[in-house]
């Protein structure tokens, strides 16, 4: 045990040497950043550092030395960066994003389109955020959608890009890297699904119920308890309530929600039966204009990263050194680049604050590519 207290006096003595080290390199870097501001050079030098690393590891043979020699130093040039771009926000240097805040979104007098039909999820979600007495019309595809706003035969865009239980949208991810538009809004609305006919229907007369298949499969547990009911599929919930409507058969019934029901003029025959109670679905609010509101509170982004160890490690740490929340990480493949992804992420923030401008500069220029996706 002696021997043992005796060697953790060691490390103590060496842990203090390191430590005075760490200052004295800290002191150093920080000149070196002034330089480079004076200079109007990049902070972030990849071949530099590459090759300091190489000179570091040297004629060693050790791996598990090699390696932990490697990774010590990528954090300690990293951490360099991260001073530097702080530096660079003291200074002012770091100039503005190419977002424009606004007081409000001024969509009093434009369109709004949403995919999908009269009494769809994403028709609720609108109503929601900007009130039922919008001027909108309906696409049938996502990507209709985003081409109405490129092209600007809508203003805004309402798509939904999350669900609480079927996780996330995928093809909505994909259009926001694919299209310059941006995210100004989001709005979350809980999915409670309806049991709806036309008049005359009661559950003793209903013998097949319509609906999209996941509504079906939500409803499952209230369904199974009503024995003999067939269970057809459409292709979305308020497809589900028109059909009823348009067929007029006592026979029939919907499984939709109440504002689809409300739509086309069906008795609610059952309220919330879906299983989940915590079922949501988070929309969000697009157009094709870089604003965002003043006093918004969550930044998306997407980045890609070197296919190499540690890459997305050392660009999340940029969070970390800015004092940022980091609320969600996905990731989705590059086309045409096997094995390799594209990462969103959700930070809390707005992009008149140093913080947010210091982190973005430092991911910009140690990505291989970076796109704001919006404040809001």
């Amino acid at each position: 045990m002696q021997q043992l207290e005796e060697l953790r006096e060691d490390l103590a003595g060496i842990d203090s040497q390191i430590a005075e080290l760490y200052k004295k390199r800290v002191a150093v870097c920080e000149k070196i950043g002034d330089i480079k501001i004076d200079a109007g050079q990049k902070v972030f030098d990849k071949k530099r550092e590459k090759e300091q690393l190489s000179r570091i590891t040297k004629g060693i043979d050790d791996e598990f030395m090699k390696l932990g020699l490697t990774e010590l130093f990528e954090q300690l040039m990293s951490q360099s960066r991260k001073m530097q771009y702080q530096m660079l926000t003291k200074k002012g240097a770091l100039g503005r994003l190419p977002f424009i805040g606004v007081d409000k979104l001024d969509w009093e007098q434009s369109r709004i389109v949403f995919q999908g039909t009269d009494g769809a999820y994403s028709q609720a979600a609108m109503h929601a955020y900007f009130g039922k007495n919008v001027n909108s019309f309906h696409v049938q595809t996502f990507r209709d959608a985003m081409e109405a706003i490129e092209e600007g035969s809508a203003d805004f865009a309402v798509l939904p890009i999350e669900n609480s239980s079927a996780g996330v949208v995928s093809e909505t991810y994909d259009l926001l890297v694919e299209f310059e538009n941006y995210i100004v809004g989001e709005i979350v609305l809980p999915i409670e699904h309806a049991l709806a006919g036309v008049e005359g229907t009661t559950l003793e007369t209903i013998q097949r119920v319509y609906s999209h298949p996941q509504a079906l499969m939500q409803s499952a547990k209230y369904l199974d308890e009503q024995r003999g009911w067939q269970q057809i599929g459409v292709a979305n919930t308020a497809v589900a309530a028109k059909k009823i409507l348009n067929e007029n058969d006592v026979t029939q019934a919907a499984i939709c929600s109440e504002h689809a029901a409300e739509i086309y003029g069906l008795k609610i025959l059952d309220r919330k039966i879906n299983y989940n109670d915590n079922n949501s679905t988070r929309f969000i609010i697009v157009t094709n204009q870089k604003i965002f509101l003043k006093d918004a509170k969550k930044i998306s982004i997407c980045f890609e990263v070197d296919h190499s160890s540690g890459s997305l490690y050392h660009l999340l740490a940029h969070f970390t050194y800015n004092n940022l929340n980091m609320t969600k990480i996905e990731s989705r493949p590059v086309e045409g680049r096997t094995w390799e992804y594209r990462f969103f992420v959700d930070f809390d923030g707005n992009m008149g604050e140093g913080a947010v401008k210091n982190a973005i500069r430092g991911l910009r220029e140690e990505s291989r590519t970076l796109k704001i996706l919006g404040n809001y």
